[in-house]
């Protein structure tokens, strides 16, 4: 017992000292003297200035490769992530600097100061008093120290910790009018759209800014700390050393925040508090000493709970920009687009959105032509206080037809007998299964000639002129050049180009014959330079697949929109690649389906082999599907119809019938309708006119493959059935075809639990928590036999796709299932 004892006294001891030296250090970091100089000279491993114990670094880092590619900051050094927490802002809501820029210490004791090559200003410290030193303490503060001290006791004139931009470390105190204020974006380091402020009242406040001015809308969050009795009022934010985060009040009393009292010791994790630039105010923990590159930040704790709905009031945008919506996933905003509309910037999810039409006018009277306008339906949304008239009593299809008919109309929403009609800009926008509106959305129709006014009627081409011998044309040439000088020199200028693309033409032959049919498909040849150039150096990647990499890119060459996404077959695979390569080229080139990705050029350049397609905006069904809370049921539904035409086409539509082999959620794509588009037909398999079935090696991915890619036995489009009834399961559900943490493991396998809860007559377990499809069980119910019938395990027993699409169209009845295993009648 005695000595169990003095094991607990030792570790009591050595965890104390830990402590004490991960906390003590703050009065021995080493002293930066004056005239000391960093100079970003290019490169991203630039000497910085380390706290004693090399947790924090204050220097330059490079953020990217553009010419303004530095921030002045303050960062995590022990951790692979590097971490902001300070950083220097200057002029005009910037804050990058650029190469050469230097950071000093002036030997003049006046300070810190950021200068650009040339020796201009950039940004200084206000300080008070003259600088006798600099320090990067322990606790991630970077000081100044004084040259003013008194009593010998240390005096800093200016620290990081008094002036925060979007984070505080423990150790920082918020006094009365101290504020912070949230970044652009991620990657945009410039002032965003958010700012925390410790009021007079003594309140703690979230505000959306204004931008481009200071002014600032209705606060969203307050801590409820202020007080009619002032000195119970709150005096202070205070984020203490133990990483505690609360309103300090003027009575000295400890007013806690809820849910940032109970947390791990500061000994072994990393503490910070951030602005995000989403607008919600969040405490994050990292463990100490980690360096798993896969290591996240945690987030401990968050306000608002619901910043889709707190933040909302008569000025400003709402938590997304204008004509948008917020969905909330995991307590943080996300910004989506209405049917027919698009985010102004690609790159920022949170500026808006834009209609993808033009807009009716009511020049010529209050009507919108039918004709040129249709209503798009959005379950669970609301855009409020946008409203311009109110009817009541109404009806649900009165509401969207007075709603189309009227010019000033860009939405109407119906509920409980109620029509609000709203006009553009939409602000406020959000969906939730607990909004009980039906939002009817005005878009214009894509056949309408007055939605493309950029479209002209093309004359039909010419007859080809008869053939000339060489003979005939120098003839031809001969009579004409005495016409008139300047008629001689337009001719021999048009004929010296001719014969240079001829020379060129022939020197530099393109393609060859199988990519020559394949140009006539109004494909577009690419040099590689170009695409790399399009991907800035094939730089963010957005997928990847058996055979590639997809990067995203901008091409201001394809048509309208220049987002495009590049797939880049891998070097490793460049032998079997090249067979890969000209089979997508010549199956997607002559498919044409609104539910599949368009193909819109290619590169052969040597060993290089890249495919362009149409850039889907709103990503992957993977990503769509698998969140909380669930998303729409009716977008689920017309999705579902969306992959299984898109399949009927391939199987029973193309000349030669088309095998996918690898249908899943990463392959079926969503573009900016939400519209279900089949993608990456790098695994597709062509069967020609007479043939019924293919024999290939395995394909496809866990979870989705059907029993046939383990037997000898030939392939049919029926494993596309199968890997499409599983989807279906999945979009039912809102969950993976095979999750094995799941309790139970009667639920580890989709298809099997999927099919007991039919035979027991649990299909409610299927949609849990789903209230749209629980008030839709029928329609549930008819999905889930048609996902059973197509996951049969005998391939003669599934039904065709185009099968599938009657079912699933309503315009067969779809029968009762079998068990999935092997049974002697079919269903064709």
């Amino acid at each position: 017992m005695g000595r169990i004892r003095s094991l607990s006294i030792a570790l009591t001891l050595a965890l104390h000292f830990t402590i004490i030296s991960v906390f003590g250090q703050t009065g021995r970091d080493s002293d930066i003297t004056l005239g000391s100089s960093i100079t970003a000279n290019g490169g991203e491993s630039l000497p910085n200035w380390a706290s004693s114990s090399g947790e924090f670094a204050f220097g330059f880092k490079l953020i990217d490769q553009t010419t303004n590619p530095y921030l002045l900051a303050i960062w995590f050094d022990k951790i692979p992530s590097k971490t902001v927490v300070w950083y220097a802002q200057f002029g005009e809501n910037k804050s990058r600097a650029p190469i050469g820029s230097k950071v000093s210490i002036l030997n003049n004791g006046s300070g810190l100061i950021l200068s650009d090559q040339q020796g201009r200003e950039l940004w200084r410290a206000q300080i008070s008093g003259s600088v006798a030193s600099a320090s990067m303490l322990d606790d991630g503060n970077f000081v100044l120290r004084s040259s003013n001290n008194t009593n010998n006791a240390a005096v800093n004139a200016w620290e990081s910790f008094n002036n925060p931009t979007d984070t505080i470390m423990p150790g920082t105190v918020l006094e009365v009018g101290d504020s912070m204020s949230s970044r652009r974006s991620d990657e945009d380091y410039s002032r965003g759209r958010f700012r925390l402020v410790v009021q007079e009242d003594g309140n703690v406040v979230l505000n959306p800014l204004a931008l481009p001015t200071d002014f600032t809308y209705k606060s969203y969050y307050g801590s409820g700390t202020a007080s009619a009795n002032s000195s119970e009022s709150g005096a202070r934010l205070r984020f203490d050393d133990s990483a505690g985060l609360y309103v300090e009040g003027r009575n000295g009393q400890r007013l806690s925040m809820a849910g940032t009292s109970n947390i791990d010791p500061r000994a072994f994790v990393y503490y910070r508090a951030s602005l995000d630039f989403d607008g919600v105010f969040s405490l994050y923990s990292h463990p100490r000493g980690s360096t798993d590159v896969n290591q996240n930040w945690t987030r401990v704790w968050s306000v608002p709970d619901d910043i889709c709905e707190s933040l909302s009031g008569e000025l400003g945008s709402g938590a997304c920009g204008f004509n948008s919506y917020c969905v909330l996933k995991e307590k943080k905003p996300s910004c989506e687009c209405p049917r027919g509309y698009s985010f102004i910037d690609q790159q920022d999810r949170f500026s808006g959105c834009k209609p993808d039409f033009r807009l009716p006018s009511c020049e010529e009277g209050w009507n919108s032509s039918s004709n040129s306008y249709q209503m798009t339906r959005l379950t669970n949304a609301d855009w409020p206080l946008a409203d311009f008239e109110q009817l009541k009593p109404y009806k649900e299809q009165n509401c969207s037809d007075t709603c189309r008919e009227d010019c000033l109309c860009a939405v109407a929403i119906f509920r409980d007998n109620t029509c609000w009609k709203k006009k553009l800009p939409l602000s406020n926008g959000k969906f939730n299964a607990n909004i009980r509106s039906t939002a009817f959305i005005k878009v214009g129709k894509k056949d309408d000639p007055l939605q493309n006014p950029n479209t002209v009627c093309e004359p039909s081409p010419p007859p080809p002129p008869p053939k000339r011998t060489n003979k005939s044309t120098f003839i031809l040439l001969g009579s004409l050049l005495g016409s008139s000088v300047f008629f001689n020199f337009v001719l021999l200028t048009s004929l010296a180009v001719v014969l240079l693309h001829t020379h060129l033409k022939r020197r530099n032959p393109i393609v060859g014959s199988e990519e020559g049919a394949v140009l006539g498909s109004n494909l577009r040849s690419f040099s590689y330079k170009e695409l790399e150039e399009a991907t800035n150096g094939f730089r963010e990647e957005i997928g990847r697949g058996a055979f590639g990499t997809v990067f995203k890119g901008s091409l201001g060459t394809i048509g309208s929109r220049n987002l495009v996404a590049i797939k880049k077959l891998d070097k490793v695979h460049v032998q079997e690649g090249e067979k890969e390569f000209k089979t997508e080229v010549s199956v997607i080139a002559k498919t044409h389906h609104k539910n599949l990705v368009q193909l819109l050029g290619f590169c052969q350049e040597g060993p290089q082999r890249l495919l362009v397609y149409e850039f889907m905006s709103n990503g992957s069904l993977s990503s769509f599907l698998f969140v909380d809370p669930k998303p729409n049921w009716y977008q689920r539904n017309q999705i579902v119809l969306g992959i299984a035409r898109g399949l009927a086409y391939l199987h029973e539509e193309c000349s030669n019938q088309i095998i996918h082999c690898d249908i899943k959620p990463q392959n079926i794509l969503l573009d900016d309708y939400f519209s279900a588009r089949i993608s990456d037909f790098g695994l597709a398999k062509r069967l020609m006119a007479n043939q019924t079935r293919t024999l290939t090696g395995i394909r496809g991915t866990r979870g989705y493959v059907a029993m046939e890619w383990f037997r000898s036995t030939p392939i049919t489009a029926k494993v596309d059935v199968y890997s499409f009834g599983v989807v279906l399961l999945e979009v039912v559900s809102c969950r993976k075809s095979v999750e094995l943490e799941l309790e139970g493991e009667e639920r580890y396998i989709l298809t099997d639990w999927a099919y007991d809860s039919y035979v027991e007559r649990r299909l409610s377990d299927l949609v849990e928590r789903d209230v749209e499809a629980l008030n839709d069980m029928r329609r549930v119910e008819m999905l889930v036999k048609i996902a059973i019938w197509c996951t049969q395990e005998e391939p003669s027993i599934r039904p065709s796709m185009k099968k599938v699409l009657h079912m699933l169209e309503g315009l067969v009845e779809v029968p009762n299932p079998p068990c999935p295993v092997p049974r002697t009648t079919t269903y064709n």
